[in-house]
């Protein structure tokens, strides 16, 4: 096993050896090892997916996907976690949120210990055993770069050998200015709209940052309109204007969502962080991170394997429009009416964004050999004609607004409800048997950690020095009989850890409220109004500026004021099943206006569902068996699952002074507590001291006290 030490020397991240035992690959060489693609989508349930026998009346057009998942397996019993960073953390580490602190979106306020840590054995350090040599293009948001030593650097730090994206994540807001042309909420979709449209134009001088001017005009309704061409081409359109002298007043060094972002490039473990002002961070960040994928696969050494995982940012929000030549077959919607504010339209973009993201899949395909155009057009692929698995995930359940029916918007993304927590899982390539088939048995998105593994012949349980929750993927591509490998599936969502116990501020959307979005501006983004320090809304309570500090309080201000409470999206929730049958637990700060007072209420719900298509067993509230009497196998099922969830959620005790996790506190954690008072000092992995977001005397202490205790490895639950 292999254990490392990052510790800040002279201003320069340095990898140390801390000893142990050697993790070998255990078959595979590099010599007949598979190329690995693996294609993340960004909120993209499975109630979007036509291929899997969902999507409502309108599923976002994927002919390309399609084409995959039907060459290969579709897994149609997959669970994620409900939230972006925990769920991609389950797919690198191979670990619940239980025991990697990561419970929600990591957002600037985390502290390192609810990141990915520099300790875990992630895919492209296990992989690394095998000969691999692994990038990353797209959405990263596993670390930092906030509250982490490494910054910016964070993939390397990870292991990854290259990367070419966005740490943070999340699209900043639209640029309502269209890059400074007009005054804030002028144009909804951060581009100077049609001239059909209020305040639009046809035409105009499309400005870039180096000063240099290109006249656009849009000629007919079936083009972009001139500001989507200009902003899609890296620019500023000043509409109905001829090139000349820029104005003043023109702004590049601001973000505007997906088309104008704070790329970074990491290689041979240098960051370099792009300007907003520089060519390469201009443009549709969805092609931006094809075109990176691209260039990386096709500049790889033959023979030598590789796994290039594309992190698309689509479908997240903010909601903003593709370049046309994306949406082939939707692009006509919005040509003409544009309202990137409204309900139904923003249901049409999403679906834009989806297919947008498909087309480029696609362009990577076939742009690195792995699959052909037919001569209309359409894919065409032979997953034995490369030596190259896809594999093909969403990261969480649907954004509420954009889910589709049947399936439930009011227990969506965030929740450990089936919307949420339920998505698409698609394997294709020359290692799988009988193409073309579905499997129906539990798959947890902690298991594709396992599978990369096992593509590369690496036993991961072997491997891998902590706990590992997955179980294997291979052999339900090998053999088309494979039985369930799972008895329980398992879900998870809470609160990160900040400085001082803080969290994440209310939002109120419609009439819920959550603590889901990191920041006032993701909030917002979402169509919330935001109740946190340095709420701007007319219609918060106000209470000098300081903002609430959760839900609860939200409600307490409301119902003081004479108002009507909101409802409150579950703060803490796990989901535990077997083939059958569900159990939802949630906990919520709920208000008692007779107390005046807030304190934790925590639920059980019970629930039969399938996966039947179009219309699956849901756990909507209303079918909650806990309402009527069970009968008695019911009550043996409800039983045994609550005391596996209460199993799980305790095998993971806190090991004080064990900041690297290997089980003891020893010298190596002494050597890298005391390099990080030194030499960085704030949030770490070793701030044990009252978790303030600082790593000083006071958890050197802590470590010193502890030298010598040992800790059970913890076990897994499956």
């Amino acid at each position: 096993m292999k254990c490392w030490r990052w510790l800040l020397a002279a201003g320069v991240l340095a990898l140390a050896s801390c000893g142990g035992g050697g993790g070998g690959s255990g078959g595979s060489g590099a010599g007949n090892a598979p190329n690995i693609l693996f294609v993340i989508m960004d909120d993209v349930g499975i109630d979007q997916m036509a291929s899997f026998g969902y999507g409502g009346d309108t599923p976002p057009p994927m002919p390309n996907m399609n084409a995959v998942a039907a060459a290969g397996v579709r897994f149609r019993n997959t669970w994620s976690m409900p939230e972006c960073s925990p769920g991609r953390a389950a797919f690198f580490v191979g670990r619940y949120p239980v025991r990697t602190n990561i419970y929600q979106a990591i957002g600037p306020n985390d502290l390192a210990q609810s990141q990915v840590s520099p300790y875990d054995l992630t895919v492209p350090k296990l992989l690394k055993q095998a000969g691999y040599e692994s990038g990353m293009f797209g959405k990263f948001h596993l670390a930092g770069p906030e509250n982490n030593q490494a910054g910016n650097a964070t993939p390397a730090v990870l292991g990854w050998d290259y990367f070419y994206g966005w740490i943070g994540g999340v699209p900043a807001s639209i640029d309502s200015t269209a890059g400074g042309i007009a005054a804030a909420r002028t144009y909804a979709c951060g581009f100077v709209p049609p001239g059909t449209a209020a305040g639009g134009a046809d035409s105009g001088a499309c400005y870039q940052p180096d000063g240099s001017c290109t006249r656009m005009s849009r000629t007919s309704a079936g083009q972009d309109a001139a500001g989507l061409q200009c902003l899609a081409a890296g620019g500023i359109l000043v509409p109905g204007q001829a090139c000349g002298t820029p104005p003043s007043s023109l702004v590049f060094d601001r973000e505007n969502a997906y088309y104008v972002s704070p790329l970074v490039i990491v290689q041979d473990g240098n960051a370099e962080q792009v300007p907003l002002t520089d060519a390469r961070a201009r443009g549709y960040r969805t092609r931006i991170e094809a075109d990176a994928a691209i260039a990386w696969i096709r500049s790889r050494t033959p023979g030598k394997p590789w796994m290039a995982t594309v992190s698309f940012s689509a479908a997240h929000t903010p909601l903003q429009q593709p370049p046309g030549s994306l949406v082939p077959q939707s692009g006509g919607a919005l040509k003409d009416a544009l309202d990137c504010t409204a309900t139904l339209q923003g249901r049409v973009i999403q679906n834009q964004m989806t297919e947008a993201m498909d087309s480029e899949f696609g362009r990577i395909l076939v742009e690195t050999g792995i699959a052909k155009r037919g001569a209309d057009g359409s894919l065409s692929y032979d997953p034995r004609a490369s030596n190259t698995m896809i594999v093909i995930v969403g990261d969480n359940g649907s954004l509420g607004s954009s889910v589709k029916l049947p399936f439930n918007p009011q227990l969506a993304k965030g929740t450990t409800y089936q919307t949420g927590i339920w998505d698409p899982l698609i394997v294709a390539g020359p290692k799988v048997e009988s193409p073309g088939r579905d499997v129906e048995h539990m798959v947890n998105m902690v298991d594709v950690f396992q599978l990369f593994g096992e593509l590369a012949g690496i036993d991961v349980h072997k491997a891998v020095p902590r706990t590992v929750d997955s179980v294997a993927l291979l052999p339900y591509l090998t053999t088309t009989g494979q039985g369930s490998l799972r008895t329980i599936n398992f879900a998870q969502s809470g609160f990160n850890t900040q400085a001082n116990g803080g969290r994440n501020g209310p939002c109120v959307i419609s009439t819920s409220c959550t603590q889901i979005p990191m920041t006032k501006s993701v909030c917002e983004d979402n169509a919330g109004v935001w109740w946190g320090r340095g709420y701007t809304d007319p219609s918060v309570v106000a209470n000098g500026g300081a903002g609430y500090g959760g839900c609860c309080q939200v409600n307490q201000a409301l119902f003081r004021s004479g108002q009507s409470m909101v409802s409150i999206v579950p703060e803490i929730s796990s989901a535990i099943r077997n083939e059958r049958f569900k159990v939802v637990r949630n906990t919520t700060q709920t208000y008692d206006t007779a107390a005046d007072s807030c304190s934790p209420v925590t639920t059980n719900e019970f629930y039969e569902i399938d996966q039947a298509t179009p219309v699956p067993l849901l756990d909507n509230p209303d079918r909650n068996l806990l309402l009527a009497p069970l009968s008695l196998d019911q009550q043996r099922t409800y039983s045994q699952l609550s005391a596996q969830l209460d199993e799980l959620l305790a095998s993971d005790p806190a090991c004080t002074g064990d900041g690297n996790k290997d089980g003891v506190v020893d010298a190596q954690d002494l050597a890298s507590v005391q390099g990080l008072v030194t030499n960085w000092g704030f949030s770490s992995v070793y701030d044990f001291a009252g978790g303030d977001g600082l790593t000083n005397a006071a958890d050197l202490q802590v470590v010193q006290q502890n030298l010598g205790r040992t800790c059970p490895k913890t076990h897994g639950v499956y």
